[in-house]
């Protein structure tokens, strides 16, 4: 007889469509598994023959034969577990294959019986439902996680035997409610706390308005990495759909926290210098989402750049252009999300002290500052240099050190609905329409241009020897203030501030 169960497997961050064709006939007792089935997938049938007998299930002794459709695709993962056995259960006659119809089965097993979590479930619901399938069925630990993808009802699984008994009966198991997602409202931190840096702090602010990226370069412990954690208060909350996607990288990723099967909150990703470039923009076989998209609608900071390996970043080249990584492998390719907001700090040389107390060489300055390649800096929007606090700033009240996040965060709410109103909302991919990522062929009707503005950029173009990219992103810079301050057309002083970030630090 032959039993045919829907299932998914996570290839990227998508959940792909599986039929498990589960066939048991007569001849010698053997048990094959076809369809390009990695490891984990091949020993799923110890699994599943241990959990049937601690289940108290007999399987009579007949030749089986699974085939994961379609055949050419590799299928990795521990998720088949489930459907492989549920088909099994259907081709022997033990179940009624009528229940299967419209239901899609994925989870581990463990040897008894008990069925496990698996990564990328709300992935796998999302596609469930893109499928036209009304029910799935996944481990109760990923229940609370799949039942936040809407339009498709999440059954959690337990363990072999309940899912037997429903299936048989049909009045076992409940269907899950849709999870809320819980924001937390927790203090975080201030731009308040971080006392001095006038300039830096404006530059932040302009950065969450635009969703531009930032460069800032100064003495150790002047304030970079207070700065950058306090750039996602600043963002605006996520939106349900932005929410669903980042939930659903993360999920992939096998990252979630039990205690947040949704994330509601920006991500804020700092990996470490000694980062891989797989480790940075995804890899592995099969490819897993890296620091690029985990970061994905979030902030990604880079502290002590220079100290990156050059490969490593120049891989960010094209992801900070397009928003997105494409991990290419022999028999298959995967497409991550990486639109991610770039914070990057860094040292004036090497001992850091910069200035008259710098004990560098002039060629290990330069050794030090080569590390980070032009096509790179061209492509970071402000670069801004951090300037010593001093003891009157470090000593006074925290209410007289300026404005707080609530009040810069209101500011780029405001600034952000400006753009929202003249891009018309959300992109084709749902994307906010923010002003670093004007398209270059709107950006003159964008950006109108005062006659005194028009001179004084063709001046900052000619002495600051602009590139094609850099007069742009300048121009988006200037746009960005000029919905701060609630003008329309881009004035000299609009103009002035953005060449002021654009080139107010130039390392080398």
């Amino acid at each position: 007889m032959l039993a045919v169960v829907h299932s998914y497997w996570v290839h990227g961050v998508e959940g792909q469509p599986v039929r498990v064709e589960v066939k048991v006939q007569t001849g010698l007792p053997v048990f094959t598994v076809v369809g390009l089935p990695a490891g984990a997938v091949r020993e799923g049938k110890e699994r599943v023959f241990a959990a049937l007998a601690h289940a108290g299930i007999s399987l009579p002794p007949r030749r089986v034969t699974v085939n994961l459709a379609p055949a050419d695709l590799p299928k990795s993962g521990s998720g088949f577990d489930l459907p492989v056995a549920v088909g099994l259960l259907a081709a022997s006659g033990q179940i009624p294959i009528e229940w299967l119809e419209g239901s899609a089965f994925v989870g581990e097993l463990g040897l008894d019986g008990s069925a496990r979590p698996i990564r990328g479930a709300i992935a796998l619901a999302m596609s469930c439902f893109a499928e036209g399938r009304k029910r799935l069925f996944v481990p109760l630990g990923n229940a609370r996680e799949a039942s936040a993808a809407p339009g498709v009802e999440i059954f959690g699984v337990a363990d072999l035997g309940e899912l037997v008994a429903h299936l048989r009966r049909g009045d076992v198991l409940r269907p899950r409610a849709p999870a809320a997602a819980v924001r937390s409202h927790a203090p975080g931190p201030d731009l308040r706390e971080v006392r001095g840096q006038a300039l830096a702090k404006r530059a932040l602010v302009v950065a969450a308005a635009g969703g531009h990226s930032l460069l800032m370069s100064g003495l150790p412990g002047a304030g970079k990495t207070m700065l950058a954690r306090r750039l996602p208060g600043l963002l605006p909350p996520l939106s349900e759909r932005e929410s669903l996607e980042v939930t659903r990288v993360h999920s992939v990723a096998g990252l979630l926290d039990a205690g947040e099967p949704v994330k509601t909150t920006r991500p804020f990703r700092a990996p470490h210098h000694t980062i891989s470039a797989g480790g940075l923009v995804g890899g592995g076989n099969p490819p897993r989402p890296g620091e690029i998209s985990l970061a994905h609608l979030g902030v990604l900071f880079l502290d002590e750049l220079p100290e990156f390996g050059r490969r490593v970043l120049e891989t960010l080249r094209q992801p900070i252009e397009s928003g997105r990584i494409r991990i290419a492998r022999v028999r298959h390719s995967v497409t991550f999300p990486a639109r991610f907001q770039i914070v990057a700090a860094m040292n004036p040389c090497p001992c850091g002290m910069g200035g008259d107390d710098c004990i560098c060489h002039d060629r290990d300055v330069a050794r030090y500052r080569a590390r980070i390649s032009g096509p790179l800096l061209d492509r970071l929007d402000i670069h801004v240099g951090t300037s010593p606090v001093t003891w009157r700033e470090l000593e006074g009240a925290a209410c007289g050190s300026g404005r707080g996040s609530d009040a810069a965060r209101t500011q780029v709410l405001e600034a952000r609905r400006r753009q929202a109103a003249r891009r018309g909302g959300a992109d084709a991919e749902g994307a906010s329409p923010l002003n670093a990522r004007i398209p270059a062929r709107d950006l003159m009707t964008a950006c109108p241009l005062a006659p005194g503005a028009s001179r004084l950029l063709e001046e900052g173009v000619g002495r600051f020897r602009l590139s094609a990219r850099a007069v742009h992103r300048t121009l988006r810079l200037a746009r960005t203030i000029a919905d701060l301050a609630g003008e329309e057309r881009l004035g000299a002083r609009v103009v002035a501030e953005a060449l002021r970030l654009r080139v107010g630090f130039r390392p080398g």
